[in-house]
């Protein structure tokens, strides 16, 4: 029998991103708020000094900061007539683990998607047809515009003080930044990072084949910066150490650097780290949550009680605990009914490595942020017309230059032996004069009828509740946008000079072995609709109406772009509506 907490006007699970903003927002509209944090606390200052920050082997080959498959994991399989597996070793993804989430070691790449993004299934419906669609495929719109968020992309952008350059203010197109990108109300705080010699060079040969490049819009602070709750920034010092890894220079925008430091000193906020959440509590009526069990490191059962639940977890755990939780109608793929489980995505990426004359070219990789680099926008979303190619999607593509770090950065031309001397020599030879961008091609994956989450019906975690089970396979279309990008991504490098130029494309089937990117979505997904729809267009659930469930288990579909901006401007929007309209008047903010 749990034990019984005092009661709480909010309980929130999961203190990432998502979880300190609307704590924030709540706790500065008087409620007070309680936070409950699976993981450890993570402070900068005392986890990420930049003495032993700095250490590949820690952080990136054990994965320090992550979630161990022996806490929890997944079961994994391409197809619904497949036995699902344990994921033993992370691979296609990374769970974050701890206070900060997956904000502690992001790469800090701040985009925000385009207006069509937020319309999918109409606008590409009116500009191709219905029959241009697979049939398969289960696409959204969102139930939210881009004008809805653009004021809540503003704030998230001056709380990070992102780095970039504008390309379209108030409808005006600015020579530099991205011409693609939707409106938005006025500039980036912060100018765009230096760049370095080799995105200054992919930026020059992109403009010579008719494109229009700009630099990544980055989380990372190109000069000293004070956000709007006070909190101080440095000026990244290009480490090359930054995706993976906790910044020690609180030169990276995190939850620790932005927002938390704001937030711990409000009397009425208070957070449990080191505590798991294993179900939501409902009322008889099953129609209300009254708070929240959790268990702590020394086994105990604790009982949480509050007027209003916040979910937000990472994308898999939202979906789980609505599962556990009994809250919304499960997905059934074969009867194409139920909400919770469906419209479940990742992404689709790939690169492309390029060899250069090593005496004609140095390009210091290890020169490098997170975010730093030259991107083109010509072949994201709806861009350009999909009509000759028979897909729709798309992504951005860039020369991004994250790190050069020893472990992994060690690029060699084709049929180069794996180890020995010829090895040894071939690495020397080009490690500074190689471009390997890391993820250069970052592309959308849409959502399909046979991609989704469910409930394991064999394994089962430490507390007895049985593992999520992904089922994930890439479809055609996913893999024609691929070629089609990764050969656009190449061509920039051919007008560059390089004299070898390798494509990585990505080929099916899906291999949860290789990493692409941790920007899983779906699952609990946002729309006007109650039966395809897990949330009401302010991440209100539809059958619990003092739950609201952020983060990207919201998406209906995953764009071409990383969804950590979005993130955050769902969060400011569904914390101004709870501000706004719930809490004069708590129930359902629309029907159903």
């Amino acid at each position: 029998m749990p034990r019984k907490l005092p009661a709480t006007d909010v309980v929130i699970i999961g203190l990432g991103w998502t979880g300190s903003i609307m704590a924030y927002e709540l706790a500065e509209a008087g409620l007070a708020v309680t936070a409950i944090e699976r993981g450890p606390w993570r402070n900068t200052a005392t986890d990420h000094p930049p003495g032993y920050a700095a250490d590949e082997l820690r952080y990136r080959i054990r994965h320090e900061l992550f979630l161990r498959p022996e806490q929890t994991t997944f079961t994994f399989r391409n197809k619904m007539n497949q036995t699902a597996l344990p994921i033993r070793s992370w691979g296609a993804f990374m769970p974050p683990n701890g206070v900060g989430g997956g904000g502690v070691h992001w790469n800090a790449e701040t985009w925000r998607f385009l207006p069509s993004d937020f319309v999918a299934r109409t606008h590409l419906t009116e500009r191709y047809g219905a029959g241009f669609l697979p049939g398969d495929m289960t696409i959204q719109d969102w139930g939210v515009t881009y004008d809805d968020l653009e004021p809540h992309y503003d704030r998230f952008e001056y709380l990070c003080g992102t780095s970039g350059q504008a390309g379209n203010i108030k409808g005006q197109i600015l020579d530099g930044g991205n011409p693609f990108e939707g409106p938005r109300s006025r500039a980036y705080p912060n100018p765009p990072q230096e760049q370095p010699f080799g995105a200054t060079l992919f930026a020059k040969a992109a403009r010579g084949v008719g494109y229009k490049p700009f630099p990544q819009p980055s989380g990372n602070m190109s000069r000293a910066y004070q956000n709007p709750l006070g909190i101080r920034l440095g000026p990244c010092t290009y480490c090359g150490f930054c995706e993976w890894f906790g910044c020690g220079n609180y030169s990276k925008a995190t939850p620790q650097t932005t927002i938390l430091p704001a937030l711990l000193r409000k009397p009425n906020f208070s957070a449990r780290d080191n505590s798991e959440v294993t179900r939501i509590n409902l009322d008889a009526s099953g129609k209300r949550a009254t708070g929240v069990t959790f268990v702590d490191t020394d086994g105990n059962e604790w009982e949480q009680p509050a007027e209003l639940v916040i979910l937000s977890a990472y994308t898999i755990f939202n979906v789980q605990l609505l599962l556990l939780s009994g809250i919304g109608k499960p997905y059934d793929p074969n009867a194409n009914s139920g909400v919770v489980g469906r419209n479940f995505t990742h992404q689709t990426t790939s690169d492309v490595v390029s060899f250069f004359d090593p005496a004609k070219f140095v390009f210091n990789p290890f020169i490098a942020s997170g975010a730093i680099g030259t991107c083109i926008d010509e072949f994201n979303g709806d861009n350009f017309d999909h009509g000759p190619h028979g897909f729709v999607g798309g992504g951005y593509i860039g020369q991004v230059q994250t790190n050069g770090r020893p472990i992994e950065t060690a690029p060699v031309p084709p049929g180069t032996p794996r180890w020995g001397a010829q090895w040894k020599k071939a690495v020397k030879d080009n490690y500074q004069s190689a471009l390997k961008p890391g993820t250069g091609v970052h592309g959308s994956m849409y959502s399909y009828r046979d991609v989704y989450l469910d409930l394991d019906t064999f394994y089962k975690d430490r507390f007895g509740r049985p593992l999520v089970r992904i089922t994930m396979d890439f479809h055609d279309n996913e893999i024609k946008q691929n070629k089609f990008l990764t050969d656009r991504f190449a061509e920039i490098f051919q007008a560059m000079g390089a004299r070898q130029v390798v494509k990585e494309y990505r080929k099916g089937p899906y291999d949860i072995t290789k990493y692409q990117t941790t920007h899983l979505c779906g699952g609990a997904i946002m729309g006007t609709d109650p039966s395809t729809s897990a949330l009401n267009r302010y991440l209100q659930n539809w059958d619990v109406p003092n739950l609201f469930v952020s983060g990207a288990s919201a998406f209906p579909q995953n764009p071409g772009y990383n969804p950590t901006g979005t993130v955050a401007a769902l969060a400011y929007w569904a914390a101004a509506a709870i501000r706004k309209r719930y809490l004069k008047n708590p129930g359902q903010l629309i029907d159903g």
